[in-house]
């Protein structure tokens, strides 16, 4: 009965992330792809909630939620002139369709070769300086080479909506 719970919130979450993913894709108006993107990136938090990585959870919340996810929100509003141009046609594009659907077995096929249980916990945990050096070493540079890509996104933003007078 202990495990139910976080359990039945693990699927629930998982649910609405993937109804978010499919309600982005699926919608025309591209402000509300990304309210449909905001919206899976508070469920995946939820599920690192439920399933106890804490700082993931906080760290999904206050890089993607917080700042891609009003990043994006901010582009699409500055790059759109009109409000037709928040409506995106909507081609069906069955062979992105195939490809996520190859992509998919693909990587359930190579999960199901790496699930090994692991053979017991280390004799210490790692402190808080093993944690601040991996953290520094190995995460710093993709970081701030991502923040680098969305800053250059949205100054080509800014640029794109300098109206016709340049």
């Amino acid at each position: 009965m202990s495990q139910t719970l976080p359990t039945v919130a693990f699927y629930l979450l998982a649910f609405a992330a993937l109804y978010g993913a499919i309600s982005m894709m699926s919608t025309r108006n591209v402000v509300h792809a990304t309210v449909w993107l905001l919206e899976v990136m508070l469920a995946t938090a939820g599920i690192y909630l439920a399933l106890g990585a804490e700082f993931l959870a906080l760290v999904q919340v206050l890089v993607y939620a917080g700042a891609v996810a009003v990043l994006t929100l901010f582009t699409v509003m500055l790059t759109l002139r009109r409000r037709e141009d928040a409506v995106r046609p909507f081609p069906v594009a069955w062979g992105s369709l195939a490809m996520a659907a190859l992509f998919t077995g693909g990587v359930l096929l190579a999960l199901n070769g790496f699930c090994s249980v692991p053979t017991g916990m280390p004799a210490t945990a790692p402190g808080l300086e093993d944690f601040g050096r991996e953290l520094f070493t190995t995460w710093m540079v993709p970081f701030e080479i991502a923040s680098l890509v969305l800053l250059a996104a949205l100054i080509g933003a800014v640029w794109w909506t300098g109206g016709d007078d340049r």
